[in-house]
């Protein structure tokens, strides 16, 4: 029987520095845990690269303004799932000037694998 067994974790952060845009802000967290690795896992297990499920949570002040099918476009393979949840900050610029947006992301690489017995 398979069972899902993670391999790898990754973690970035992101901002929105002047946009106030929580999208471009979680783009830029993943982007920023995928781009610190080369992690050949598919090729590893001698899975195809589709053969990958990718978890990515994203953390940030207000969820709901989170494209997560945007967030999921970045990535050229796999089986991926985007949830946003609360987290993250707002950092409120002087003079009511708006805030800077930082994003985290959560990024978890697993595989269905055969269970030992």
């Amino acid at each position: 029987m398979a069972e899902k067994k993670r391999i790898a974790l990754e973690l970035g952060q992101g901002t929105s520095l002047r946009s106030g845009d929580y999208t471009r802000a979680a783009v830029r967290a993943v982007k920023d845990a995928l781009w610190h690795n080369s992690l050949n896992m598919a090729q590893a297990f001698g899975a195809p690269k589709e053969a990958m499920i990718v978890d990515v949570e994203i953390a940030v002040q207000q969820p709901d303004a989170v494209n997560c099918a945007e967030v999921a476009a970045i990535f050229p393979y796999g089986k991926i799932s985007v949830t946003a949840k609360h987290g993250g900050l707002d950092i409120a610029k002087p003079d009511n000037g708006g805030s800077t947006l930082v994003a985290l992301a959560a990024v978890v690489v697993s595989f269905m694998v055969e269970a030992r017995v």
